[in-house]
């Protein structure tokens, strides 16, 4: 099991939303999607755009950048799913929304 580490309350992340949060130093996509939280690399495999100021729509975010698109729940692009960002493990815990983070 890796390192836990608490990067927002269930408040700061509205339903169909994402946001940017930082992780032991990792900028982390935090969505919240029918209930659910996913949490994926910050960062566009592509150009480097910003994942959490995407589009979400359902499960896949598009990057504001280029339009690459990503499903938050596999880290997948949705055009080819051999391109991925990384995921992480993510705890609900009362209000706390922890990322779970490779030793």
């Amino acid at each position: 099991m890796g390192q836990l580490v608490k990067v927002a309350n269930t408040g700061d992340v509205p339903e169909g939303h994402g946001i940017v949060v930082e992780a032991a130093g990792h900028d982390v996509a935090l969505f919240h999607v029918d209930g659910k939280y996913f949490a994926i690399d910050g960062t566009c495999t592509h150009k480097g755009g910003p994942l959490a100021e995407g589009e979400l729509n359902g499960n896949v975010v598009t990057c504001p950048w280029h339009g690459w698109k990503f499903n938050v729940a596999t880290g997948e692009a949705v055009f080819n799913e051999q391109i991925k960002v990384q995921t992480y493990e993510v705890k609900v815990e009362g209000e706390d929304i922890t990322v779970e983070l490779e030793s």
